[in-house]
């Protein structure tokens, strides 16, 4: 199977993937030496009579709701198309920042349409990666030959738009979809072309098999992890050592830059009110974190051996060395106590309170087999037939979400007691969101720019044509 990139990048309405909607899609494909395969995808995706956008978000962007109405696809086509045209077998999905962000705009629009949100990064020889991880690893460990940006204060910084800048990419229009894709891909072959042998590495990585040979309880080992979870001082780096077991078959790590004497004998209810402190709590001098993260094996982590750091001066780029490694994985070693009482922490942590939207609902569970056939036929119905369609889903999330699919993308088909039932939820969600909107436009307009006052009155008029009906 003929494997091809195909770099992509969204804007959205805000930054939740379960509440806010993708309005912009864009894409190149390559193949695997960046060369563009076909014209670039660029296109926006119509925005619902349920949904209130962010004022910052379109600040950044530039796109209005109206925009998506006139010229945009409904979330239906836009899903056919991305799963039957873009995610073709063999693609490797990537982006920037794409598996913590765009990723999850993906999978929920996926989710309201009735496909399999997960099949389109794994199936068919299928796989997904992001460049951002890449960057961060290469400048902590290889960062010969590209230039990397500094904020004003001189802190690091990896923003494509000032790492494009520096390096003499050509980003005519940061935070347009379409550009930030053409700057990744630039960006790709910049490190590419630098250090081919840690970018070869790390894309190999996509497949999760490989990050657990590394990374697991049978063989314990330390290793390097690049995570934006780490400290920018440190390059976002550090050598990190499989503890206990994580969630749905992942690993927790301990981030052995700290000494663990201080915790390893601290009790289970100890290392909860430090595990879960507020922030306040940690703003604390005396406050000592317990430095603990969960590895996810199919979020393409960038990990390596420590053999990388065996090069001149890399332990110094991110301030460690061996001994400090040993004495610390020494210590976690003699204390098998540690790892079980974080084990029992992490899986005592608070669940985050479940939505009563089914929009929301995406995490709650996986859809049975026989539910699987029933959503094949409800995304394949024509108009027509999904008029007197009413499948008896096993799965409780599915038929209130089968109402709101056909409200949005096929409103003739909804009987009145349909209509009635989506009014009344769509009423509640934008009466709940209309208050602080209306606010917070008030608010920004005072110190907005020409063209942000445009979008600002954009969005009144939005509001407007979507608020409820009163009933006076």
């Amino acid at each position: 199977m003929t494997q091809t990139f195909f770099f992509y990048d969204l804007e959205t309405s805000g930054l939740s993937a379960r509440d806010d909607r993708i309005m912009q899609f864009a894409g190149q494909r390559t193949d695997m030496d960046f060369n563009p395969i076909g014209e670039p995808v660029n296109e926006l995706i119509r925005l619902n009579d349920d949904i209130l956008p962010s004022p910052e978000a379109l600040f950044v962007t530039g796109i209005t709701p109206q925009q998506t109405v006139a010229d945009g696809y409904s979330e239906a086509e836009f899903a056919r198309m991305v799963v039957q045209d873009i995610f073709t077998p063999g693609t490797i999905a990537v982006g920037f920042n794409n598996i913590r962000f765009d990723d999850e705009f993906m999978r929920h629009i996926l989710w309201r349409n009735f496909y399999d949100p997960y099949e389109w990064t794994w199936r068919d020889g299928r796989s997904r990666w992001d460049i951002l991880d890449v960057v961060r690893m290469t400048r902590a460990l290889r960062p010969e030959g590209i230039q990397w940006p500094v904020t004003e204060d001189g802190k690091a910084t990896n923003r494509l738009e000032l790492l494009t800048k520096l390096n003499g990419v050509d980003h005519y229009k940061a935070h347009d979809a379409l550009s930030d894709v053409m700057a990744t891909i630039e960006v790709a072959k910049l490190i590419h072309g630098k250090q081919p042998q840690l970018f070869d590495y790390l894309l190999k990585l996509r497949d999760k098999r490989e990050v657990m040979n590394l990374v697991n309880l049978d063989d314990k080992r330390p290793f390097v992890y690049t995570s934006g979870r780490y400290d920018a001082e440190h390059e976002k780096t550090t050598v990190a050592f499989p503890l206990t077991v994580g969630r749905n078959g992942n690993v927790v790590v301990y981030d052995l830059r700290y000494d663990p004497t201080p915790l390893v004998n601290l009790d289970q209810k100890q290392l909860a009110a430090k595990v879960f402190a507020g922030w306040e709590e940690r703003k604390a001098e005396d406050f000592v974190k317990v430095p603990v993260k969960e590895l996810q094996y199919n979020r393409v982590p960038a990990v390596a051996p420590l053999g990388v750091l065996e090069q001149e001066d890399s332990w110094s780029k991110i301030h460690l060395d061996i001994a400090t490694i040993e004495k610390h994985k020494k210590i976690l070693l003699g204390a098998p106590h540690f790892a079980e009482n974080i084990r029992s922490v992490l899986e005592g942590r608070p669940e985050f309170k479940k939505s009563a939207d089914p929009e929301a609902q995406l995490y709650d569970g996986f859809v049975g087999d026989r539910d699987k056939i029933r959503i094949e036929t409800v995304r394949n119905a024509s108009e027509r037939e999904l008029v007197d369609f009413h499948p008896q889903f096993d799965d409780e999330r599915l038929s209130p979400l089968l109402l709101h699919y056909k409200a949005r993308n096929y409103p003739n088909t909804l009987s009145e007691s349909e209509v009635a039932e989506w009014e009344s939820w769509r009423s509640v969600r934008i009466g709940t969101k209309l208050a602080p909107f209306m606010a917070s436009l008030a608010k920004l307009t005072s110190t907005a720019t020409d063209s942000q006052q445009f979008i600002l009155q954009e969005l009144q008029l939005w509001a407007e044509s979507i608020a409820p009906m009163s009933d006076d």
